[in-house]
């Protein structure tokens, strides 16, 4: 009455290759992949870029309006959380920054069209 061992490791099951096909249960809509885990990141990823710059525009915006008016109003506790949003926003700025050029290199380095735009 011992365990068995290969039905207890469940990874041949779970992994998947980067380039294999991800299939959705039925077919019934006329779509019959996901595509590959390389396709959804190029697709998403240029939209992620796009969605944090809105982000990073809004808060810079507001944080500076929360900057202005509370240092007009004589609070410093407010300019301090307009100070603190604008910091945020920069640094939010700069890993999105970091995060655009490193993949970047990666499409230079591996060849492969990650955002979808062509690269160098």
């Amino acid at each position: 009455m011992g365990i068995n061992v290969d039905k207890l490791n469940l990874m041949p099951e779970l992994a998947f290759k980067i380039g294999e096909e991800l299939w959705i249960r039925e077919p019934a809509y006329g779509v019959e992949t996901l595509g590959t885990l390389g396709d959804i990141i190029t697709n998403i990823l240029p939209n992620i870029y796009v969605f944090s710059g809105i982000i990073l525009f809004f808060l810079l915006i507001g944080g500076g309006l929360m900057f202005i008016i509370s240092a007009g109003q004589q609070n410093p506790e407010g300019a301090g959380k307009g100070k603190q949003a604008i910091t945020a926003a920069l640094i939010g700025f700069l890993i999105i920054f970091a995060s655009y050029w490193i993949i970047q290199i990666i499409q230079i380095v591996t060849g492969l069209d990650i955002l979808g735009g062509g690269g160098l």
